[in-house]
């Protein structure tokens, strides 16, 4: 059926627009005045010559998810059936992927096809953890509550990824200026100085030695040095996509002095808050460790959940295999250990998580606190003292003429 754009006014006056697919702009005008909204213009969408060029097609982000959990969640809430739902959803949707999607997985449920079902078509969007959830709200009558959770959980997930991802970038982005400005200065700027000082003859110090000649073997070298660096990013990222390169890496990365930590607790976090959200919606602990483990983003958190898992699933308590990782904290594990003891692990797990949420805010403002001046001195450091090797012979020069 075609698609019709439509405008209208509702009862308080208030102009409305969407989209809608109809046989006819008759239809459309008819499922407008059902809905008690005033047609003022209906016509047929245009033709998107690009539909079906993937790469020129706008992505699903994160936000979208976002928003789709909480609109779906309000209107099952209301009591609308989810078919209902899901065609207003599709109608409402700017971003043209998303309502591609929508409208496929309303075909699917009209067809007799479950909702967790029908999202499992699309893994990039919609990973094991959100179907998972959405089977146990399906199953349990709950389906409003779950879509709820899911979407605070995925606004706390999206916060910490970048608050972390922050912390990350602003080193890098530094030490790639230094890199490019450094590099400008040894193939162009350091050659005219070498220029000026052949013509004032005499021996140059031993700074300015050292400099002209790093400039000349980057010079001379710049085709080798350009292919190196690219052969070792990409022989790096061969390697650590190979199951025992990831683990290394992995867990080198949890080693690093400052950002390893901020990782470290950015992983605890995320374990605590989605095992929490599984757990209180009806999911099974050894179902929710599994899924928490394959989404953990990490080799050896992974390696560790699943430890945890198989030691459950021989009758031992969720706290022991945790210690004996050794890659949670005690207190981490104590509290779990109380959570179980009490019944109320799920709440736990949530109080950990907010705990480790508010760690991870602190420790990446004291790292940019630290980073900050320290990253001033390491410029001034590089670029100041290659700016004072090439003055030397000319303070050199003035000296002796004085």
């Amino acid at each position: 059926m075609p698609l019709y754009l439509w405008k209208g006014k509702n009862k308080k006056n208030e102009i409305k627009k969407g989209e809608m697919e109809a046989v006819s702009e008759d239809a459309v005008k008819a499922q407008l005045g059902k809905i008690k909204i005033s047609p003022i213009k209906v016509k047929e969408k245009p033709k998107d010559l690009f539909e079906n060029v993937a790469f020129m097609q706008p992505k699903v982000v994160q936000a979208d998810i976002i928003l789709f959990c909480r609109q779906f969640s309000t209107m099952i809430d209301a009591g609308l059936p989810i078919i209902q739902c899901l065609e207003i959803l599709y109608a409402q949707q700017e971003n043209a992927t998303f309502k591609k999607m929508l409208k496929e997985i309303k075909e699917s449920v009209e067809s007799g096809e479950t909702l967790a079902d029908a999202l499992k078509k699309y893994p990039d969007q919609f990973d094991n953890l959100f179907v998972n959830m959405i089977a146990a709200g399906e199953v349990g009558g709950i389906l409003d509550t779950i879509l709820r959770r899911l979407s605070q959980y995925l606004e706390k997930a999206a916060k910490l990824k970048g608050k972390i991802k922050g912390a990350m970038t602003y080193p890098i982005v530094t030490l790639v200026i230094a890199a490019i400005v450094v590099s400008v200065i040894m193939v162009f700027v350091i050659p005219v100085f070498e220029d000026m000082f052949e013509g004032m003859g005499g021996a140059l110090p031993a700074p300015t030695q050292i400099v002209v000649g790093m400039s000349r073997f980057v010079k001379g070298n710049i085709l080798y040095i350009i292919i190196g660096l690219v052969l070792f990013f990409y022989g790096f990222k061969k390697i650590t996509k190979t199951e025992k390169g990831e683990k290394i890496k992995d867990d080198l990365i949890l080693k690093l002095p400052v950002m390893g930590m901020i990782l470290r607790k950015g992983a605890v976090a995320k374990f605590t808050s989605t095992m929490s959200t599984m757990l209180s919606s009806g999911v099974s602990i050894l179902d929710a460790l599994e899924i928490v483990a394959k989404t953990a983003g990490n080799k050896t958190i992974e390696k560790a959940i699943y430890e945890v898992r198989s030691g459950i699933s021989e009758g031992r308590t969720m706290a022991d295999p945790l210690a004996e990782s050794g890659v949670f904290p005690s207190m981490v594990c104590q509290m779990i250990a109380v959570g179980e003891s009490t019944g109320a692990l799920d709440a736990m797990l949530q109080k950990i998580a907010d705990f480790y949420e508010e760690e991870v805010d602190q420790a990446v403002e004291n790292m940019t606190a630290l980073i900050e001046p320290f990253m001033l001195v390491f410029l001034g450091v590089v670029i100041g003292g290659l700016v004072v090797s090439m003055y030397l012979p000319i303070f050199k020069m003035a000296a002796a003429m004085g």
